[in-house]
């Protein structure tokens, strides 16, 4: 068995990098966790019986929109078999506030989806006022008229498929969070298992 202690540096935190960590060690089999450090680093340490160690380092120098890796310092160390997934270890209310920070979303796309419909409604209505104003006032030309009304309601359609696209965006990357929040969670509560039952507090 194989371990290594790594320490990344660059734009790594609050931006989901922990989150790919996990899951990239757990594509390789290895065992572990990862941690946020006060200075803006992470600290990573993994254990692995299959040699994938060497694997992993090269997939977590991850450099996308998001996520910048500058460096990665690696030391090799001996395995001590004390894991039995890979999981995130977390500082005090860091959970919390993440949930926060999902429910501020949550409440923006509420707003969102309000917002939207209602100018929808409001043009929707001022069209079909229109509409009403000239068959009444006769149908010289209600031909153009119709062109106009029919090109408002192009622009309306539009806007909707905008808003429809952006509350999806909004909704997917809602539940990817929370999947992945509530699976950390449950490997967070798995480790504290494992420490209860080797303490004797835990049967």
């Amino acid at each position: 068995m194989e371990k290594v202690k790594a320490t990344v540096s660059g734009s790594i935190q609050n931006v989901g990098y922990r989150a790919r960590v996990i899951d990239t060690a757990r594509a390789f089999g290895l065992t572990g966790f990862v941690q946020n450090l006060n200075d803006g680093r992470v600290r990573i340490i993994a254990e692995s019986d299959n040699g994938n160690l060497d694997g992993f380092l090269d997939a977590i120098r991850i450099k996308n929109t998001l996520i910048n890796v500058d460096a990665v310092e690696v030391e090799h160390a001996d395995a001590t078999g004390d894991f039995d997934d890979f999981y995130k270890l977390v500082a005090g209310g860091e959970t919390d506030e993440r949930l926060d920070t999902a429910a501020e979303y949550l409440k923006k796309l509420i707003s969102v989806t309000e917002r939207g419909f209602s100018e929808m409604k409001e043009e929707m209505h001022s069209g079909f006022s229109e509409m009403k104003e000239e068959m009444h006032s006769g149908f010289g030309n209600l031909d153009s008229k119709m062109n106009v009304m029919i090109e408002k309601q192009n622009e309306m359609l539009g806007q909707q498929r905008e808003t429809t696209a952006e509350i999806r965006g909004l909704r997917e990357d809602l539940k990817s969070y929370m999947d992945r929040k509530f699976g950390e969670i449950e490997s967070e509560l798995d480790v504290i298992k494992v420490a209860l039952k080797d303490n004797g507090i835990l049967c």
